[in-house]
C-alpha cells in the first residue's frame, strides 16, 4: 500500500474562499489544500479571459524590440526567423513568420533540420549575410549563443533575441533581448514558453497599429468624502502604468501651482469618467481659474458598453472582477483610479477588436500553438498560461481549429470527444515533435501554415506516418540501452548516464525521459552526430535543477541550454568518457529529494452520492492539468466489489473492477493490478480506493470512469 496523505485545512479559509470567489465548499477545500489561497494565484483558476494576460510592454525592451522591426519593415530589409526544431521553437517561428508576413515584410524562417545543431550557428549566419541580410530574430532560442550574435554584428547583421531558456553567465550582444528569465527583464511572470515571448512580441507590434503606441496617456478622476476631496491619477505608457499621483484629504481650497498636480498633469492627454462631476470637484479644490483640457471617455466606452453608461467609478469598483483579486493580507488599497484603468485598457482593447476582427481572429488561432507550447515544454500550469491553455481548448472544442490541427486531431481520432490539454500532450505534440526528431520540422511549420485543407491532410499524413516511426525508434533505443542503464543506475545510484552511437539522435531526449521515469533519478543519454561531435540529452526529477548542473560542465560542451527539468548539450566526441568520469565523480554528491512516487496526496474524500457525472464540473475548473497542477486526486471508503474482469491487449494484466454504492454501480480501472483480486480482496469485499475520474466514450456517449491509483480492502 501507498502512503495516503490528506492533508488538514481550516475551516475558517475554507469558507471565507467560497464566500469571496463564489466557489462550492469542495471547491474551496481542494484550493486551501493544494495551498492555492493568494487572491492572484486564483484569478487564474477562476478566469479565463485574455484581457488577465500580462501587458507584452511590461517587457522592459519591447518597445525598443518593435521600432526595430517597424524600422525594417519600412526599410525593405530582409529578415530571418529563427527558431528550433521542436513543438516550441515551431510554433513560435509560425506564429511570427505569419505575422510579420502579413505586414508585407520580406521575411524568412529556418530551424535547424537533420544533423544540424540547436542553437543559432555561423553557417546560418554566412547563408543569409550572402542574401544581404540584416536583421535575425531567434525564437525559443538564442540567450547561448554569445560568439555567434557577436558574429552577426561583424556582417552588420542586428539580432532580437526572444527566448525563455535559462541566461547564462554572459549574455548575447543583441540589440534587444525580451527573455523572462534574465535580469531586470521587467516580465512579472518567468515561467512561460518560447511560443509565449514571441506571441507578447506580436502583440506589441500589432499594438504598435494604434493611436495610443508610445503615447502618455493620463486617466484623472476627483471626488469628494468624508475626509474632503481626493485627485487620483496615472499615467500609462502603451497602455501599461508607469507612474500615478494622489492628492487627498483636502477640506479648504488650495492653491493649484502649490502641488505636484501640475507637473504631473503637464503635456498629457487627460480622460476622465463624468467629465461634469470631475471638472466641479476640481474647481471646488482649485477655485475656478484654472481650466483643464480634458476627454470624458464614458461616453466613447459605454457605446461598446452599455450597461455602464450611468455607473460611476465607484458602481464599476464594486462590479470589477479584480476587485475580487485584491490581496487583502499584503493591506493592497484599491483606488478608483485602478477601476478606471481597467475599464480604459478594457474598452480600447475591445474597440481594437471591433475595428481589427481579422486580427482577433488571427490572435485566436496564434492562441492555440501558444498553449501547445506550454504543455509541450512542460511550463507550469498557473498564471497565464492557464488562460493560454483554456482559451485555445475552448476554441478547439467550439471547432475553431487551424486548419493544420483539424487534420492532425482527425487522424488522431480526437474531434469526436472534449479535447483537454492530457490529450495535447499525449497525441498532438508528440506527433508534431517527431517531424522535428526525425529531422524534418519544416513539414510541422508548413502544416501549421496551410490554409488550404486538402494541402494541410497530406502533410498531416505524413507527419503522422513519422510519428508512427518515432514510436518504433524509441523503443528499439529502450532495449538498446536498458541493459546499460540499469548498470549505471546500480553503480551511480543518483544519476543514470548512457552513451550509444546507435540511438537516433531524435529520440535522445525521449529515451532519458523514459530512463528517468523508470529509475527515479535524472538520466542523461548520448548518441553520435558524426566523428566527431555528440549530442545529449537530461531529463530531471525530485525537483533537480539539471540546466544548472549541467552548466557545471560547459568548459567541456560545445554549447549547453535549457531547462530545470529538460536540457540539452553538444559535445566533442573526444570529451565524451571525460564527462562520463565527471558525472560520475559528480553523482557521489548529488541530493535529490525524496522520492515521492510511493505517496498519494489526497485532494478531497467523495461521499457516495458525489460520484457521478456532476463531478466533472469539479474537474474541469481546475483545468488544465499538468506541470504543477496535477489531475485531482479523490478518495472514497467502503465501495463493494461487485464484479471484475481481467483485461490487456498481448498480457492480461489489468483489473477491470465494477463498484458498488448505495445506489449507483460504475466501473474502476486498476491498471497492472490483475494479481490484486483474489489476493487483496474478492468479489463481496468493500474496499478503500484513491483514484482520478475520468471521462470514457463509448457511441458518442459520456461516462464516469474511476483510475485506480492504490485500492486496499476496508478495515470496517
Amino acid at each position: 500500500m501507498k502512503q495516503w496523505i490528506k492533508k488538514d485545512v481550516d475551516k475558517e479559509t475554507i469558507v471565507n474562499l467560497s464566500k469571496k470567489f463564489g466557489l462550492s465548499l469542495l471547491q474551496a477545500s481542494i484550493f486551501a489544500r493544494r495551498q492555492i489561497t493568494n487572491p492572484e494565484d486564483l484569478l487564474y483558476y477562476i478566469e479565463d479571459d485574455v484581457r488577465f494576460l500580462h501587458s507584452p510592454f511590461l517587457f522592459s525592451q519591447m518597445e525598443d524590440a518593435v521600432d526595430r522591426i517597424l524600422d525594417a519593415k519600412d526599410e525593405g530589409e530582409k529578415v530571418l526567423i529563427f527558431g528550433d526544431r521542436d513543438v516550441d521553437g515551431i510554433t513560435s517561428t509560425t506564429i511570427l513568420y505569419e505575422y510579420l508576413k502579413s505586414l508585407g515584410m520580406d521575411v524568412q524562417f529556418r530551424v535547424p533540420t537533420r544533423d544540424e545543431t540547436y542553437g543559432l550557428s555561423k553557417e546560418v549566419i554566412d547563408d543569409f549575410a550572402k542574401d544581404y541580410g540584416t536583421l535575425i530574430i531567434t525564437v525559443d532560442c538564442g540567450i547561448a549563443n554569445v560568439e555567434e550574435v557577436d558574429y552577426a554584428r561583424q556582417f552588420g547583421i542586428d539580432v532580437i533575441v526572444t527566448d525563455h531558456h535559462e541566461e547564462q553567465s554572459v549574455l548575447p550582444n543583441a540589440v534587444v533581448i525580451l527573455n523572462p528569465k534574465v535580469k531586470n527583464s521587467g516580465y512579472p511572470f518567468s515561467e512561460i514558453s518560447g511560443c509565449a515571448v514571441a506571441f507578447k512580441l506580436i502583440q506589441a507590434l500589432r499594438f504598435s497599429q494604434t493611436s495610443l503606441y508610445k503615447q502618455d496617456v493620463c486617466l484623472l478622476t476627483a471626488y469628494e468624502n468624508e475626509l474632503g476631496g481626493r485627485i487620483e491619477c496615472v499615467k500609462l505608457h502603451n497602455n501599461v502604468k508607469k507612474d500615478f499621483f494622489i492628492l487627498e484629504n483636502i477640506k479648504e481650497p488650495i492653491k493649484f501651482f502649490d502641488t505636484k498636480l501640475e507637473g504631473f498633469l503637464k503635456g498629457q492627454q487627460i480622460f476622465t469618467w463624468n467629465d461634469l462631476e470631475t471638472k466641479q470637484v476640481l474647481k471646488n479644490i482649485f477655485g475656478g481659474g484654472i481650466e483643464f483640457n480634458t476627454f470624458d471617455i464614458r461616453e466613447e466606452a459605454s457605446k461598446i458598453f452599455p450597461s455602464i453608461k450611468n455607473l460611476s467609478l465607484v458602481q464599476l469598483k464594486e462590479k470589477s472582477t479584480l476587485e475580487r483579486f485584491k490581496n487583502e493580507s499584503l493591506n493592497e488599497k484599491s483606488n478608483l483610479i485602478d477601476s478606471f484603468v481597467n475599464i480604459f485598457i478594457t474598452w480600447f482593447n475591445k474597440q481594437c477588436e471591433i475595428n481589427f476582427p481579422a486580427q482577433a481572429a488571427q490572435e485566436n488561432e496564434e492562441l492555440q500553438l501558444v498553449a501547445l507550447a506550454a504543455i509541450a515544454d512542460v511550463m507550469p500550469l498557473k498564471n497565464e498560461n492557464r488562460i493560454f491553455i483554456n482559451h485555445a481548448l475552448k476554441h478547439i472544442n467550439n471547432k475553431k481549429i487551424r486548419h493544420g490541427i483539424l487534420e492532425l486531431l482527425s487522424r488522431l481520432n480526437l474531434l469526436s470527444k472534449n479535447v483537454t490539454a492530457k490529450d495535447l500532450s499525449w497525441t498532438l505534440i508528440p506527433a508534431i515533435n517527431a517531424a522535428g526528431r526525425l529531422g524534418k520540422p519544416e513539414l510541422a511549420i508548413d502544416v501549421l501554415m496551410e490554409k488550404d485543407s486538402l494541402k494541410a491532410a497530406a502533410i498531416a499524413d505524413e507527419i503522422c506516418a513519422l510519428n508512427e516511426k518515432r514510436k518504433s525508434l524509441t523503443e528499439s533505443a529502450m532495449q538498446l540501452v536498458g541493459y546499460n542503464a540499469m548498470q549505471s543506475f546500480e553503480k551511480n545510484k543518483n544519476i543514470v548516464f548512457v552513451v550509444d552511437e546507435k540511438i537516433e539522435r531524435g529520440v535522445v531526449g525521449l529515451v532519458a525521459a523514459r530512463l528517468t521515469e523508470k529509475h527515479k533519478v535524472p538520466s542523461i543519454v548520448i548518441t553520435f552526430l558524426d566523428d566527431e561531435t555528440a549530442i545529449g540529452s537530461m531529463r530531471s526529477c525530485r525537483n533537480f535543477d539539471c540546466t544548472e548542473f549541467l552548466l557545471g560542465f560547459s568548459d567541456i560542451f560545445i554549447n549547453c541550454g535549457g531547462h530545470a527539468a529538460a536540457a540539452g548539450f553538444t559535445i566533442k566526441k573526444e570529451n565524451v568518457l571525460l564527462f562520463q568520469q565527471k558525472i560520475e565523480e559528480a553523482a557521489t554528491n548529488l541530493v535529490l529529494e525524496e522520492d515521492s512516487s510511493n505517496t498519494i496526496n489526497i485532494d478531497a474524500e467523495l461521499p457516495h452520492d458525489y460520484i457521478n457525472k456532476s463531478i466533472f464540473e469539479l474537474i474541469d475548473s481546475f483545468e488544465p492539468y499538468g506541470q504543477k497542477n496535477s489531475v485531482l486526486n479523490f478518495l472514497s471508503k467502503n465501495l463493494k466489489v461487485g464484479a471484475y474482469q481481467i483485461v490487456g491487449k498481448t498480457e492480461k494484466q489489468h483489473l477491470k473492477l465494477t463498484l458498488e454504492s448505495e445506489k449507483n454501480k460504475f466501473p474502476a480501472m486498476v491498471w497492472g493490478g490483475a494479481d490484486k483480486i483474489g489476493k487483496d480482496f474478492n468479489v463481496g469485499d468493500f474496499v478503500n480506493i484513491v483514484y482520478n475520474i475520468d471521462r470514457n466514450y463509448w457511441n458518442g456517449n459520456e461516462s464516469l470512469q474511476l483510475i485506480a491509483l492504490d485500492i486496499v480492502k476496508s478495515e470496517n
